[in-house]
């Protein structure tokens, strides 16, 4: 996928999928207590003038209770892992914070709002950074100096390692986007899309249903076929009619192209493992042609020019003879007691 592509931005600002994020994957009792027709957007409340906002990043707000709840949800795409995100979350929070109060959100005496940090990765690799900034922390410090160490943990949705049993078992939007990106066959993406065309038929969620279409178009097809040609399709019914059309012929591209890149793995495996092979076997015919001629000056020195036999035998020798043969030089009475085959 490519990197912070603002159509997957375009879906996570739609209220209908945030929300089936947080019901969906925040599994919390308080989560029973929020209420999700008050969810909005910072930006809508006229604070985005001042919230230093990223590309890669969404800030939502809703009740709970007479509270509010903050969601900071990061969209993170890169193909590394960042090992400090913790320290990234603890900045941006801090960030909010400040913004808020500045924008009145925060009356003077009031406590600070709860906030959620999300980290959405879709990398290849796994995640393997910490979540809680005190994992990062030296850990052998005094009791009284940690408790002045700063606190912040983030919650981590890893997509591609989310099981597809319960992908699928939920009627989630959220659920639906994650089981598309994790698709390998267009009857995949066929199956999901009559899911979503069923979920998403009110007409308030046009929008939503629009913004899918432009992320299947922008992003997951591209990625799923290249180079195919895309028809211009402008709703899923269409998006999903186009699919079974073209499944039987993308499925054997797809195929081809599986074929093709295993082809080329095992083509630069074989390269690789034959270079390396080639650098063992090289060093040691190196090393066992120096025993060699360090062999052979020895012996000159001992009984003077080698006759033909002799440097047939030296040529030809392995790493084990010419071992037994060094051992032999000093003590041999002569050129044939030396160069015996060796026992």
């Amino acid at each position: 996928m490519a990197e912070h592509d603002p159509s997957y931005k375009l879906l996570f600002s739609h209220r209908d999928l945030v929300a089936d994020l947080i019901r969906g994957f925040v599994h919390e009792d308080w989560v029973e207590q929020l209420d999700f027709t008050t969810l909005q957007r910072v930006s809508e409340i006229g604070v985005s003038h001042d919230l230093r906002e990223r590309e890669d990043d969404m800030i939502w707000r809703l009740r709970w209770g007479e509270r509010w709840v903050y969601v900071y949800l990061l969209l993170e795409f890169q193909s590394s892992v960042d090992r400090l995100m913790a320290v990234r979350l603890l900045t941006y929070v801090g960030l909010l914070y400040q913004d808020l109060a500045a924008a009145g959100e925060i009356p003077s005496g009031s406590p600070l709002p709860p906030v959620l940090p999300i980290v959405l990765y879709n990398g290849e690799k796994s995640w393997w950074a910490k979540t809680s900034l005190d994992d990062l922390i030296e850990p052998d410090l005094p009791e009284q100096l940690r408790r002045w160490q700063p606190q912040i943990r983030y919650l981590l949705l890893d997509e591609q390692r989310l099981a597809d049993t319960e992908l699928a078992g939920q009627r989630n939007v959220a659920a639906a986007l994650f089981r598309l990106e994790n698709s390998r066959r267009p009857e995949d993406i066929e199956r999901v899309l009559a899911s979503l065309i069923d979920w998403l038929a009110a007409p308030e969620q046009d929008s939503l249903r629009r913004a899918f279409v432009v992320w299947l178009k922008r992003v997951l097809l591209p990625a799923r076929v290249p180079g195919a040609e895309l028809p211009n399709v402008n709703n899923l019914q269409e998006m999903r009619a186009m699919l079974a059309e073209r499944v039987k012929t993308w499925t054997e591209e797809w195929k081809q192209q599986g074929l093709e890149q295993g082809i080329q793995q095992g083509i630069q495996q074989g390269i690789q493992q034959g270079i390396q092979q080639g650098i063992k076997e090289g060093i040691k015919e190196g090393l066992s042609r120096g025993e060699a001629r360090l062999l052979r000056r020895q012996l000159l020195r001992r009984f003077g020019a080698l006759p033909t036999w002799a440097e047939a035998r030296l040529e030809q020798a392995g790493e084990a003879e010419l071992e037994v043969w060094a051992d032999r030089v000093l003590e041999g009475a002569t050129l044939e007691e030396v160069l015996e085959q060796p026992i």
